[in-house]
């Protein structure tokens, strides 16, 4: 069997894909360095297209409170900073402007965008069949935020049996030491990686 030495061998064609995860309008907005963020995302975006190499999106919805469950009903009240399920609201439906992906990172025909409910991008989407059904082995993950959604996605990805490449100046960030804390774990679990924007862009371009 071949198995990979490096990340950069790991992010090479074809076994490869790219998830944009949650680069929506309502999210973005809270992220540091946006500017810096979008532009590294897109670097990863092109190559990925370039290469041939599928990308795939997810992003964030809630569904109306009326229809929420226990779970969802205390993880927003959490959330909101409310006291009462009776005030809670639906942070993300489906059709308002700022659950939409941003402009810049808009997809192209054909890349599929798969709602969610939670954080792991593998609960409740097809992504896992998606990727299974392309041979995919290495999934590289973008987008934000990383100290929320990427890192359990990324834990995900592994427990499946995926290798999971975080590009650590292309996922957004909220919080710095709550990002750092979530990166130090992952390191810690020896199942997920890291690698920079270049990196990762170098592989794909096969350099």
């Amino acid at each position: 069997m071949d198995v990979p030495e490096s990340v950069a061998e790991m992010c090479q064609p074809p076994r490869v894909a790219v998830l944009v995860y949650d680069a929506q309008v309502g999210i973005l907005r809270h992220v540091r360095d946006g500017a810096l963020m979008l532009t590294q995302i897109r670097s990863v975006v092109e190559a990925a297209r370039g290469a041939g190499a599928p990308v795939l999106y997810v992003r964030h919805v809630s569904v109306p409170p009326s229809h929420m469950g226990v779970g969802a009903l205390r993880t927003a009240m959490a959330w909101q900073r409310v006291e009462r399920a009776e005030d809670v609201q639906s942070s993300f439906p489906p059709d308002a402007s700022h659950t939409q992906l941003v402009d810049e990172l808009k997809p192209e025909a054909g890349e599929p965008v798969f709602d969610k409910l939670g954080m792991s991008a593998f609960v409740g989407t097809p992504l896992e069949v998606v990727l299974r059904d392309r041979g995919v082995i290495t999934l590289i993950l973008v987008g934000a935020v990383l100290e929320i959604g990427i890192e359990p996605t990324a834990r995900h990805a592994a427990d499946l049996g995926f290798l999971p490449v975080v590009v650590e100046d292309a996922c957004g960030v909220v919080e710095g030491e709550a990002a750092e804390c979530s990166l130090a774990s992952l390191d810690y679990s020896l199942m997920s990686y890291r690698a920079t924007t270049a990196q990762v862009v170098e592989a794909l371009s096969g350099a």
